[in-house]
Parts: C-alpha cells; structure tokens; sequence
C-alpha cells in the first residue's frame, strides 16, 4: 500500500516514516471508532456513560473486532457490507419522512445554540469524515483483480459517501430544524425522535438511529482492523520490524499477532475524548499523507516510464498542485492542535515529539537489523581464531 509506495519513490528511510506515522495516528484514529458506538450507546442506556462503564464497551468492540479479523479478510469484508445497509435504512428514513415534516421544526425565536467546536473544528471533522481512502491500499494483495476493482470501489464509495452525508442532512434542513439539535455527540438521535416522534411511547425511529450509529463505530473499527495490521506485516517482512510481526493464521491467513498488537495499543487511547481524538488523527494523519504527495512527484521525476494503472494528469506541475490543496487544510490540524492538551503538554508539541520519535526508532531498528544480520561463527571456527 502507501507504504511500499513511499518506500519505491524515496527509499527505506521515508518509507518506514510514512508506516510509523500511519500506525501513531491510527491510535488515536482506531480510538474514535469506540467512542462513537459509546456515544450511541448512551443514548440507549445512560449507565453506560457512568464511571468506566463506557471504556469496558469500547474495549468489548476493540475485542470482538480483533476476533472477526482473525477469521480473515472474506469475514471482515461480509461483516461491513451488511453492517453499511442495515446502518443506512434508519438515515433512509430520515430522507423520506422530512418532506413530511416540512417546516414544522421552525421557531424563529429559538437562537442556535454554540457547540464550542468553531470554524476550525468544523472543518477538522469534516476532513476527518472523507479522509482514509489510501487505507484500501494495504489489502491489495488479498483483492481479486485489484487494478481493475479498486478504481470502480473507490467512484461508487465517493458516491455512496456524499450521498449519506448530504441527503439527511438536506432533509432535515427541510424540516426547519435549529442548527441546536446537532448541538451534542450523537446528536442525529434526538433529531430521529423528533422527526419519526412514538408509538404506543417506543421512539421507534430514534432507536435505529442509534443502532445505526452503533453499527457504524462499530463497522468502521472492524474494517480499520484489517488495513491497519497490513502495516506490520509488510515492515516485518522488509526487515523493519521482528520477524514475528509477518505471523499468518494458515488457515485465513490473517496476521494474527500484528491484530493482537495493534489491538492493545487502540485500546490504550480509549477515553480520550472525541474532539482531541480528531484533531491528533489529523494531524499524524496529515504529516503521512504529504509524504505520499511527495512520493507522487518524486516518482513522476524518478520513473517517468513507470507503468501506471492510472495517471494524474497535467504533467508534474499536476501532480505538484495534487498536494498543495490538501496541505493548506491539513495545516489547519496543525493550528487547533496548538489548543488542545494530551498527557499534561501542549497537542502540537506531543505530535512533534510523536514524528521525531520515528526517527529515533528507525536509527534504532536499523541498528538491531545490522546486529541480527551478523554471521554467528561455528565453534569450531571461533576456536582456529583463537
């Protein structure tokens, strides 16, 4: 995936760069998947938001998650795509009720309400909401015919995407909703409530909304699973990591200790908070991805004859321009990281310290790799030495 692809355009060094960003941010990434099914879950039963009731649900996920992945990618892949209907039938609803409801919302006396999140963190989230489609790239190898699928899954998800976000949240424009009903976490229950309303006292629409938001943290963690312990697997069979990390299950073929791993490390995060959550992912989630802009201009100088299953077009001033969009906005994680606090430091200085930290790492692993590489002499040899 992207990280043999940073590795080809810039070498080993670069390349396990982009792999320790990519796996620092996913621990802060992997964490927000859990704490959205939390969210949702409290919307069911509050005594899930009392003491660590929350954390205990988040890790049951984190486990369950890690034992679907080890049943393998056919498991993994059957999961979600069920998960992603039987999620999207509540927010269909959402679409087909409000015309209904048109204008009934309104109340022109009622001030929106300030969530705290401001511009910044706006755009923070919705970033964060379209972001990932590189993470595809690492199970290439277990896909069928990748040249050719990949292109078509990549132009029906963009569709799919936009399509989830836009239309409900057109519909609910519709109604005259305040911009206050989407004042807190989970919000979208208590618009499903207000919108489908009870029978017989059941808030029946409310209550699929909050399975689907359960089921989608929970779908999103799932899949994440699979591409994320592609990483380790990959470095362990480069020589950048212990050999055990390219474990396999033989019968699913699943790296099983690279699941287990990471898994714990997800799990350490829990807690955090979702806003900070956010604005870190982004952020280590930025630095990686400007690598693999820069690998793409590099390439296009280095092998220009490369064989390519796709081009971007316009030449290398094309591809320059390909990542100077992206890079303004992602400067911006830089900025609200500048506001937010992790381990008593500031959130900008604890992400720097993250990025160098792979620096360090890599000199080290490189050290050991030397040490490992070392011919052991037979004793008989050490003994005419002597």
């Amino acid at each position: 995936g992207y990280y043999a692809w940073v590795r080809r355009g810039m070498g080993k060094f670069w390349g396990f760069q982009e792999a320790w960003l990519s796996l620092a941010a996913s621990i802060f990434d992997m964490a927000i998947y859990p704490t959205l099914f939390v969210f949702y879950l409290r919307q069911m039963s509050p005594w899930f938001g009392v003491g660590n009731h929350g954390i205990y649900a988040g890790l049951a996920v984190v486990a369950t998650c890690a034992a679907l992945n080890l049943a393998g990618i056919r498991v993994v892949g059957l999961t979600s795509l069920w998960l992603f209907f039987l999620l999207s039938l509540p927010f269909a609803l959402v679409v087909v009720l409000a015309p209904f409801k048109m204008g009934t919302f309104a109340d022109p006396h009622r001030a929106p309400a300030m969530t705290g999140l401001g511009l910044v963190g706006g755009v923070l989230v919705a970033m964060w909401n379209y972001m990932g489609w590189d993470n595809a790239s690492t199970i290439a190898q277990e896909v069928e015919r990748p040249q050719r699928t990949y292109p078509r899954a990549m132009i029906a998800a963009v569709i799919l995407v936009a399509l989830s976000y836009v239309l409900p949240f057109a519909a609910v424009y519709l109604t005259g909703a305040p911009a206050s009903l989407f004042a807190e976490d989970g919000s979208w229950a208590s618009v499903a409530g207000a919108l489908g309303g009870t029978v017989a006292g059941f808030a029946w629409l409310r209550f699929l909304v909050v399975l689907g938001g359960m089921m989608s943290g929970f779908g999103m963690f799932n899949a994440l699973v699979m591409s994320y312990s592609r990483l380790p697997l990959a470095m362990a069979r480069d020589g950048m990591l212990p050999k055990a990390f390219a474990k396999t299950c033989k019968r699913t073929n699943a790296p099983w200790l690279a699941v287990v791993v990471c898994a714990a490390c997800w799990a350490l995060c829990l807690g955090l908070g979702f806003r900070r959550l956010v604005t870190l992912d982004i952020m280590l989630y930025g630095a990686s991805l400007m690598l693999e802009f820069v690998t793409l201009v590099a390439l296009r100088i280095k092998e220009p004859g490369l064989k390519r299953g796709f081009r971007v077009p316009g030449g290398l001033t094309g591809a320059i321009l390909t990542g100077v969009f992206p890079l303004l906005l992602l400067l911006l994680a830089v900025v609200e990281s500048d506001h937010e606090t992790l381990l008593g430091m500031n959130g900008l200085v604890f992400g720097a310290l993250i990025i160098s930290a792979g620096f360090m790492v890599y000199f080290v692993s490189g050290k050991l790799h030397v040490l490992r590489a070392k011919p052991v002499l037979p004793p008989e040899n050490i003994e005419e030495l002597a």
